[in-house]
Parts: C-alpha cells; sequence; structure tokens
C-alpha cells in the first residue's frame, strides 16, 4: 500500500508541476499530509527523471513528459515504421532461442512476424502478444502471472516479477515510451518500469524496440541505464546526434529498411 501511495502522490506533484510551472515543498506537505523529508524525496525523484529541478523550498518544470496512449491507439500510430521494426527484429531470432516480448505494440508487431519461426520459447507480459502466438505451431508461449493493466493489455506486479525468477533468457526484446541519451529507458508506468528492470536482468541480450520519435522523451519511470542494453532497432528518422551518441555508448544501432 505504501508504494502504492507513494506512486499516486508524486504523479499527482508532477501534474501540479505541469498545470503551474513550480511546487512549494510547504505546500505538498500540507496537501498531502507527509512530511517535508517525504516530499523532498519525492521532488528528488522527479528530478532524477529529468522532468523538474528542484529550487529553494520547491522544484520547478523543466519537461512535461508525454501522456501515455492506451495499446489501441499506440497500435495504429506510426504502424509501418514499427511493422518494418518488427520484422527486423524477427531476424534476430534463430531456432532454439529462448526469449522475452515486453508488452507493447512496435513488440506485438514482433510477434507477428514470429508465427512462421520454428523451436522458439517466448515469454511474455503482454496478452495481445500471447494471442498473436496462440496457434503459431514452432512458439512455445510462456505467460506471466500478475494484475492485468487494462491500459496496455500488460501483465505486472509481483507475480509477474516472480515469473522470471525460474529464467534465464537468450534475448530480451523491450519496448519503451522514452529513450534519452542522459538518462536511459523510460516508461509511463512504475510497475511496469520494476517489471522490465527485472526483464534486463534475467535476459543475457537487451534489444530495444522503438520507432524515431521516442528519441529525446522522458517518461516518469527509468526502465534502465543505455549502457545495460546491447542494440537498438529503430527507424531511418533517427536523429543523427542520437546515432552517434549511441554508437560511442557501444551499442549496436539497427535501422530497419522499408519491406519489400
Amino acid at each position: 500500500m505504501a508504494t502504492r501511495n507513494t506512486r499516486s502522490r508524486r504523479q499527482q506533484i508532477l501534474q501540479c508541476l505541469i498545470e503551474q510551472g513550480s511546487v512549494q515543498v510547504a505546500e505538498l506537505v500540507e496537501r498531502f499530509e507527509v512530511s517535508a523529508v517525504t516530499i523532498r524525496a519525492d521532488l528528488s525523484h522527479i528530478e532524477s527523471q529529468g522532468l523538474a529541478t528542484r529550487t529553494h523550498g520547491g522544484a520547478t518544470l523543466v519537461r512535461t513528459p508525454p501522456q501515455e496512449q492506451d495499446i489501441h491507439e499506440k497500435d495504429a500510430l506510426n504502424l509501418p515504421l514499427k511493422e518494418r521494426i518488427g520484422a527486423r527484429a524477427a531476424q534476430l531470432v534463430q531456432a532454439g532461442d529462448n526469449i522475452i516480448i515486453d508488452s507493447g505494440s512496435t513488440t506485438m508487431t514482433l510477434a507477428r512476424h514470429l508465427r512462421g519461426h520454428r523451436d522458439v520459447t517466448v515469454m511474455t507480459n503482454g496478452l495481445n502478444i500471447a494471442w498473436e502466438l496462440a496457434n503459431a505451431p514452432g512458439v512455445d508461449v510462456l505467460l506471466s502471472g500478475g494484475l492485468l493493466r487494462k491500459q496496455s493489455l500488460s501483465l505486472q506486479g509481483s507475480q509477474a516479477e516472480a515469473s522470471l525468477n525460474a529464467y534465464s533468457f537468450d534475448t530480451l526484446f523491450l519496448g519503451v515510451d522514452g529513450l534519452d541519451l542522459q538518462f536511459g529507458l523510460t516508461t509511463h508506468d512504475e510497475a511496469e518500469a520494476r517489471l522490465n528492470h527485472r526483464m534486463v536482468e534475467h535476459a543475457r541480450r537487451i534489444v530495444v524496440l522503438t520507432d524515431a520519435s521516442k528519441f529525446g522523451r522522458v517518461s516518469l519511470h527509468r526502465i534502465a541505464r543505455l549502457d545495460q542494453i546491447h542494440a537498438i532497432i529503430t527507424d531511418p528518422g533517427i536523429d543523427e546526434r542520437y546515432r552517434e551518441g549511441l554508437l560511442r555508448l557501444g551499442i549496436e544501432v539497427i535501422i530497419a529498411e522499408p519491406l519489400p
């Protein structure tokens, strides 16, 4: 319960920052009926996300995180680019591989292009991904347990995290809501970020699937640092500054070319 209260309070504080441009510790203490130490920790957390700057007695907004869209809206956004990224990601999967496919609209296209593969085991927390692979004869599907987050059709929480404990995977294919050269990979939901972080710990290779629109975005919750990932599959729209920055970090940048 304490974790849920902390998450809710920080989201409300961020909303205040978006609406007002700045907040004061004393006002937030009175509003949320918690200590000044707790509020300062909240503001430090939001600052660590690159969204605010601490000031004497409060904080000011640096940048507004993008609003989350539900899975149906995401599915329709940049679909041709996502299809190319999914098709290119599927080329990295070989017979005998054990992989994790994170929930998401871009990773969903990967699942679609795996339907003809053979001798592949997929673990996923995405209901839509599991459904896409349900009748793929050469793909065994492991579905994490957990609480269903209806907005993203994803399973999350302690049960989903615990389901990873008995496994070690060759590759994690990870979708993100934001990618920043300094702050790393981010997503909108705290529980999703925690699960994604655990996925990173249980895979030997981390491959991020994202269209170029996600570069430079920072959502509220960090998944991982960039030095924890091995490759990024994206579209030709990637800004050259980001491409060079990723290459300097030793990250392979794979450009998904148009489908024939």
